[in-house]
């Protein structure tokens, strides 16, 4: 299973649209997560109509629409992949044992927020990914996003992807 991971898109403050290069893999995904702070209900519509199936939540940006249609967690069985989507997780120290204490039953935790991508394992075998953004990239050098691959329930690969600056 293919999937794309995406947050802190922030349309259309941040940018007018999505790259390009995000629109198509998101289109080629299986699954498409979005962990948060969209700004704008359109990317939300337009994201649903791409997607072959969507899974998202809101951010601290996200305004009263968004958070009427997204919840503050999603949690989803991708083949046995046991995924919960959130947000924010607080601050970079002590995430890992944060974020396992709070997922216990969860196999990855995507979440968003910082607009750095992340890439870790807790202690009890959680693994944690932040694909950062695709339109502002803050402090990093290019803005981001993450796709995976599942066999099986088990992530078998995690690739980051660049892209141009605007």
């Amino acid at each position: 299973m293919r999937l794309v991971l995406t947050a802190d898109t922030h349309l259309p403050k941040r940018a007018r649209d999505l790259p390009e290069r995000l629109w198509t893999a998101i289109e080629a995904a299986d699954v498409v997560l979005h962990a948060g702070d969209w700004v704008d209900e359109s990317l939300l519509d337009a994201m649903t109509a791409r997607a072959r199936r969507l899974v998202g939540v809101y951010g601290n940006n996200d305004g009263p629409e968004l958070r009427a249609r997204l919840p503050e967690v999603a949690r989803v069985d991708l083949d046995g992949l046991r995924v919960a989507v959130v947000h924010e997780t607080g601050p970079r120290t002590g995430r890992e044992a944060r974020c396992a204490a709070r997922f216990p039953d969860v196999d990855l935790l995507v979440f968003g927020h910082s607009h750095i991508p992340w890439d870790t394992v807790a202690p009890t075998g959680l693994r944690l990914l932040n694909p950062g953004s695709p339109t502002d990239r803050r402090s990093q050098p290019y803005a981001t996003y993450l796709e995976a691959e599942t066999t099986r329930g088990s992530l078998t690969s995690v690739r980051l992807h660049t892209l141009p600056r605007r």
